[in-house]
């Protein structure tokens, strides 16, 4: 995929009816969703990728 083809910015914002779990937009029709994990190396940000694909997957996240 070409460099061009990405957002400048990704957009991050909760999946509305589903708490904890996050929707990220990264290009025109790339989304992926995720959540929070326990902390596995202390200090460090567990995040869990859930699905990645594209607008679709939005309807079971």
């Amino acid at each position: 995929m070409a460099a061009n083809q990405f957002r400048k910015g990704l957009r991050v914002k909760q999946v509305q009816g589903h708490s904890g779990i996050f929707e990220m937009t990264f290009a025109p029709d790339g989304r992926a969703t995720w959540q929070f994990g326990d902390e596995v190396v202390e200090g460090e940000i567990r995040t869990i990728w859930r699905r990645i694909g594209t607008h679709d997957i939005l309807g079971r996240p």
